[in-house]
């Protein structure tokens, strides 16, 4: 008699036995609710609680909470316990409590492991974290417009370079497309040009590199240790030694952000090269990872809606023509941040593509047991270690909030030709009505770079080229992504384009 045939009883059952006394003690030693504290699901698999049904669908699982318990309750996902905050009216107590409920130490420890440098402990590298955080001023008023300036020359130099010759209907894959330009301005805005002869061709072996870590993403955000990813781990310590020091220096008219971290990096002798080409790496993530899916679902949203596509080429062709720019590959066009700002129904259509296609959480955690105040008398029970979560989908979607959500409305945020700033709820104003960049502490210190680089993209394409679907099929949310930012399309889609004839 084989193993394969032992009885019951034997090391096959003692394994069993074994298996079912640790779920049990786990199950036993699950967290209970205390007096205070919100509803508790915790899930009855022991340690993933209910990640593997939050992961399916975060948005319809939340709202099902939502529906039982009200709008305060805390549920075990993996090990840790998520208070999930969904009344919009009171985010303002969440975001305020920066004492309590902290999010830099979590994003550190989060971005370390991820893009592989050393946290930034206060002990190792005293400053370090302010120093850097303070260089965010270059992406904000005057500078903004230096950089946006650049990115505006490059985003038209790589739209000639790449389709000058399109006299004639050109057909592409449209996130490919996206994904192309966007990454190489973007790179070369930050980071300055490779000088070799095959400078395109050295930027575009980076992306893809970079595409083949960025699908692994989720994994590591997710705590999946990157020995489990395949060859992820090789791809990312070949995109960091891009940026080693004795590289970067080869590149050409580099930002002035890049430069100053890269002089606050080298006042600390404990920093290695690698981890400094690392910090650059996850720098330029944060740059592109979210900006060029973003980027898509703006131009797709629009193409698929010819009277919004009408409507932003008109205003386009308008600010042209009061400016006195003529329009083409070979004519340099340049917006000032006033006239980028008053192109309200391109702003209009790039909100609304990123109201429906960000779902990022936003996440902080208690640093003490203590009491969350509310509005309307409501305290929140908090232990030490707890996260604290608000989901901006839920908000993105709501039909008091915003009618009929599941809808592409090109001009939802304007009002009367002028932006609209003022939804409600309940009757209510709502401070927060649109949070595709996160939230106080954690709100995106690039936010405003994105925005003119995704405006500027648009405007290049719609002023020079005839644009159109090339396949008639409809494009989904990749839901792999939620809680992580700008989600992916489950599917690439068809486009051509051709130049605009100069009497149009």
């Amino acid at each position: 008699m084989g193993p394969d045939t032992l009885p019951l009883g034997t090391y096959g059952g003692a394994a069993a036995a074994a298996a079912l006394l640790l779920w049990a003690v786990c199950v036993l030693c699950r967290r209970r609710r205390k007096t205070g504290e919100p509803p508790l699901i915790n899930g009855w698999i022991p340690y993933l609680g209910k990640a593997l049904i939050f992961r399916k669908d975060a948005y319809k699982f939340l709202l099902d909470q939502q529906k039982k318990f009200g709008d305060i309750f805390t549920v075990h996902i993996a090990g840790r316990y998520i208070t999930f905050i969904m009344d919009p009216f009171q985010y303002v107590y969440v975001i305020r409590n920066s004492k309590q409920l902290e999010f830099h130490e979590f994003a550190n420890k989060m971005a370390s492991k991820t893009f592989d440098y050393p946290a930034l402990s206060k002990g190792k590298f005293p400053e370090l974290k302010e120093n850097l955080h303070r260089i965010y001023q270059y992406l904000q008023g005057k500078p903004l417009d230096i950089i946006s300036d650049h990115m505006m020359k490059n985003l038209q130099d790589i739209f000639e370079w790449k389709c000058s010759q399109a006299t004639d209907w050109e057909t592409e894959k449209m996130y490919k497309f996206c994904c192309s330009v966007m990454f190489e301005a973007s790179f070369v805005t930050l980071y300055g040009r490779v000088p070799a002869a095959d400078g395109h061709k050295v930027i575009s072996e980076i992306r893809d590199k970079f595409i083949k870590f960025d699908a692994s993403f989720p994994y590591l955000a997710a705590n999946i240790p990157i020995e489990l990813l395949g060859a992820t781990k090789k791809v990312r310590k070949e995109l960091i030694h891009h940026f080693l020091l004795q590289n970067m220096t080869k590149w050409l008219g580099g930002s002035k952000v890049v430069q100053a971290r890269q002089d606050i990096f080298e006042k600390y002798e404990l920093l290695g090269d690698y981890d400094k080409a690392a910090h650059h790496f996850a720098f330029l993530w944060a740059s592109v990872g979210n900006t060029i899916p973003a980027t898509f679902w703006a131009m797709y949203y629009l193409l698929r809606h010819p009277e919004a596509l009408a409507a932003v080429r008109d205003e386009i062709d308008h600010l042209l023509q009061s400016t006195g720019q003529k329009r083409g590959p070979t004519y340099n066009i340049h917006l000032t941040r006033e006239q980028l700002d008053n192109l309200v129904y391109l702003e209009s259509a790039l909100n609304e593509s990123l109201r429906m296609c960000s779902s990022s959480m936003n996440i902080r955690i208690s640093q003490e047991d203590f009491v969350l105040k509310l509005e309307g008398n409501q305290e929140v029970v908090l232990r030490k270690g707890d996260w604290i979560a608000l989901y901006p989908q839920i908000l993105h979607m709501d039909p008091e909030v915003y009618e009929d959500p599941k809808e592409y409305k090109f001009d939802r945020y304007i009002e009367d030709g002028k932006k609209k700033t003022t939804f409600y709820k309940a009757g209510r104003k709502l401070k927060y009505f649109l949070m595709p960049f996160g939230s106080g502490i954690s709100m995106c210190p690039g936010r405003f770079l994105a925005m003119n680089e995704m405006k500027m993209f648009l405007f290049i394409l719609l002023s020079h080229f005839d644009v159109e679907l090339a396949e008639n099929k409809a494009v989904r949310l990749d839901n792999s992504r939620m809680g992580l930012g700008i989600l992916l399309p489950d599917a690439d889609i068809a486009f051509r384009y051709k130049l605009r004839s100069l009497r149009n």
